[in-house]
């Protein structure tokens, strides 16, 4: 018989290496987490690529594709090519993949998640874990931790690339306030970039959680061990189905917890015949429990790149990144406070557009105009009940006509950045938008459809909230509607895309899940 766990976690990602290290403080508690990629014990182990959020210092590089990355594909309009949506396969998940942005949502994300019936999710009730996860190395005070797994700094005046200077300068310039610290409650406008890299190293959850949780005897990591299905006995989870090793096992536990992101997780409940079932069906799976929720109100930040070709003695520093500064402001008009953002880019990527297929050789410059909270969503189905296969993912983005019109606000603040001196000395011409995308609303408007791709973000697939949500998948403590010792914990339950990078706010969500469960709810 299968060796019997207190629970199981799928996922070694931002929330379940969490969720791991905070159950097994309980040494009477035991955790099997489940990777489906590979896991490196020691720090000298975990390789450059996965180590160095931009490359080892010495070596930089940009790489979409490899083997610690999921590589799905995705529609995002009938006008854009399909794109590539990379995220985590390695102990770390995304957090050890990512661009180490670690950006807050705003206060008002999660007050509105509250409204919506999930109120234990307000910003006053998550604020003691937004401190509880992070040592920021910068500021300190009531909205700030001090000692916690994941580092944070920014990028000091002295190391400032001559681009993000130029970007920061013509920002200003052009009336939006200095912002020294965006994780600070209703800070607006441009300033450094918040970064979980100390000393670049990109400090995931399996170096700042895992490693503090590794060597406690109640923590059994499975890596390369792909999912199947979740098992239940009537409408009660038991287990998983998994290939560990070329052999399909079953793996026991008391609770499942699915913490494999907002592709996997929703994935994994339909391939166990949880969904509608006209989803789950038609790919030949029984349906097990209707959920028509799942994979439904898929969210994510749209953006799109502009790019110019730099001078012929423009010189970025080797090692150095971009995305030192960022700029949060609200569209004029909108009713969403810092709805939009702005950073300037990496080296490279002049002369194409990029949908997660690596980068042009040519030295170039790029600001990234991302709509930060868009109203329209998307979906996901399954394909086959064959897991290797990924579902179909429908970003669909930009059919909403709010969300079209602050995109190209955000294309025209940006092209009026370009014109300042600072940014002008440094490049030739314009590649994209061209002059020819720019005549009208109507032909910038179409490029805008054709270039916009994913900020990497996606989640909302299992959206949290009351049992008055017809289409919401888990309550507010994770558990699956209407089954037992079921939960779902990861950016899939946020019930609405946050304004920032997910990555925060998918620990921020292994840290509450992890505690209510310690107050038995």
């Amino acid at each position: 018989m299968a060796a019997m766990y207190d629970t199981i976690i799928v996922g070694a990602g931002s929330a379940g290496a969490i969720l791991a290290t905070r159950l097994t403080e309980d040494p009477d508690h035991s955790v099997l987490l489940v990777e489906a990629g590979s896991d490196y014990p020691t720090f000298d182990e975990i390789p450059d690529e996965v180590k160095y959020g931009y490359g080892h210092p010495d070596r930089p590089w940009r790489h979409a594709v490899s083997d610690h990355r999921w590589t799905f594909v995705a529609r995002y309009t009938d006008e854009a090519a399909p794109g590539l949506v990379p995220r985590g396969k390695v102990v770390g998940g995304s957090s050890a993949v990512n661009a180490q942005i670690f950006l807050r949502g705003v206060q008002e994300d999660y007050d509105t998640w509250a409204d919506w019936g999930n109120d234990r999710w307000s910003f006053q009730e998550l604020m003691p874990y937004f401190r509880m996860i992070e040592t920021d190395t910068d500021f300190s005070g009531d909205f700030h931790g001090s000692d916690g797994p994941i580092i944070v700094r920014r990028w000091k005046p002295e190391e400032w690339n001559p681009d993000q200077r130029a970007f920061y300068e013509s920002a200003k310039a052009n009336g939006f306030p200095d912002c020294p610290d965006h994780n600070a409650p209703g800070s607006t406008g441009v300033g450094p970039t918040p970064l979980n890299n100390p000393d670049r190293v990109r400090w995931s959850t399996a170096i700042g959680y895992l490693s503090e949780a590794r060597e406690r005897p109640n923590l059994t990591i499975l890596p390369e061990c792909l999912v199947y299905r979740v098992v239940f006995d009537g409408k009660r989870a038991i287990g998983l189905t998994a290939e560990v090793e070329n052999e399909v096992r079953f793996l026991r536990g008391e609770t499942v917890i699915l913490s494999a992101g907002a592709i996997g997780s929703p994935h994994i409940l339909m391939l166990s015949g949880v969904g509608s079932s006209e989803s789950v069906e038609s790919a030949g799976v029984p349906l097990m429990h209707e959920l028509p929720g799942v994979g439904q109100n898929l969210r994510d930040h749209p953006h799109v790149r502009l790019s110019w070709r730099t001078r012929d003695d423009f010189e970025q520093p080797v090692g150095i990144p971009g995305i030192q500064f960022t700029l949060r402001y609200t569209a004029e008009g909108s009713h969403l406070v810092n709805d939009m953002l702005i950073h300037p880019g990496s080296r490279g990527l002049a002369s194409q557009r990029i949908h997660g297929l690596g980068a042009s050789e040519e030295l170039g410059l790029v600001m990234v105009v991302c709509l930060d909270l868009a109203v329209g969503s998307g979906s996901m189905r399954l394909r086959t009940r064959d897991p290797r296969i990924q579902p179909f993912l429908d970003y669909n983005y930009l059919e909403e006509e709010f969300d079209l019109t602050r995109l190209r606000e955000g294309v025209g603040i940006a092209l009026g950045f370009s014109e300042h001196e600072d940014w002008a000395n440094l490049v030739t011409e314009r590649v994209e938008p061209t002059d020819e995308d720019l005549v009208s609303d109507e032909t910038l408007d179409a490029w805008i459809r054709r270039a916009v791709t994913t900020s990497h973000h996606v989640s909302g697939t299992c959206k949290m909230g009351p049992d008055s949500d017809d289409m919401a998948v888990v309550d507010q403590y994770g558990n699956v509607k209407g089954l037992e010792n079921l939960r779902v914990v990861d950016a899939s339950i946020m019930p609405d895309c946050i304004r920032a990078n997910t990555n925060v706010t998918s620990m921020v969500i292994g840290e509450r899940v992890a505690a209510l469960m310690k107050e038995g709810l």
